[in-house]
């Protein structure tokens, strides 16, 4: 199976139109990719929280539109990464995945909304249920950012049946030991693989992590990015969930 995460930098002297338009040139560039991740709230720029009203779109919007051609025009699986979702009043911070027609298979409202030097929790309503799809490479799980601090959500989605979870995020420099840790933790105490995509750059004084990544199984990163703008390429091998699994079966001798 292969991979790509695109590890976007925001920069603020962009628009939101202008930013679309460069990711999806960098897009063009990943034909014969079977999964491609994009980060959190890329286009609008997560911390520039002043945009979040004026840019907020439906699910049937412009945004969604244009992601789910792309994905037919590549062939490919696209996680688009998340955007600022209007709905009956409401803003959600909404990731939507494509499948390789462009049919969108899967949604998920971030369910755990960032409060610490974030406008998050006062301007976006939060997901109520742990996103779970089903697609050719096996059930996928969905998740954003500060959810990656909560283990009780990858629990309820490998109890659902997933086997991979794909991350999409805008995660600060600032605290990036505790993302390379999470991403490996939440891999290996479910036996899955993890596939994540962070923001970089530098946008409203706030310093991007980058190092998005893939981690698999055994919680060993097998691919990772740097602080930059950049696609982080990496193929897995699916099987080796179910010999993971089998070998070290901890899932099964699970007593709460």
């Amino acid at each position: 199976m292969k991979l790509a995460s695109v590890q976007v930098e925001i920069k603020d002297t962009e628009t939101k139109e202008e930013r679309i338009e460069r990711v999806s040139s960098l897009l063009n560039e990943l034909k014969g990719t079977d999964l491609i991740l994009l980060p959190e709230i890329w286009a609008t720029g997560y911390f520039s929280f002043d945009s979040y009203a004026k840019e907020a779109e439906p699910l049937d919007g412009p945004f969604v539109a244009h992601f789910s051609k792309k994905a037919r025009e590549l062939g490919s699986y696209l996680h688009a990464g998340s955007f600022v979702e209007k709905d009956g009043g409401q803003l959600y911070n909404t990731s939507v995945v494509f499948n390789r027609e462009g049919e969108l298979v899967g949604t998920s409202r971030k369910i755990h909304l960032f409060r610490y030097g974030s406008m998050e929790g006062e301007l976006l309503a939060r997901g109520e249920e742990p996103a779970v799809i089903d697609t050719e490479f096996g059930r996928i799980g969905l998740s954003t950012c500060y959810d990656l601090r909560f283990p009780e959500l990858y629990r309820a989605q490998v109890d659902k049946g997933a086997t991979i979870f794909l991350v999409t995020s805008a995660w600060p420099h600032q605290r990036l030991q505790h993302w390379n840790l999470f991403n490996a933790a939440r891999a290996l105490e479910n036996q899955c693989f993890l596939i994540s995509s962070n923001c970089a750059g530098k946008t409203n004084h706030t310093l991007l992590g980058g190092h998005s990544q893939v981690v698999d199984p055994w919680g060993v990163t097998i691919a990772s990015a740097g602080e930059f703008e950049t696609v982080l390429k990496a193929e897995i091998n699916l099987s080796q969930i179910e010999q993971i699994r089998e070998v070290f079966p901890q899932l099964k001798h699970r007593v709460l």
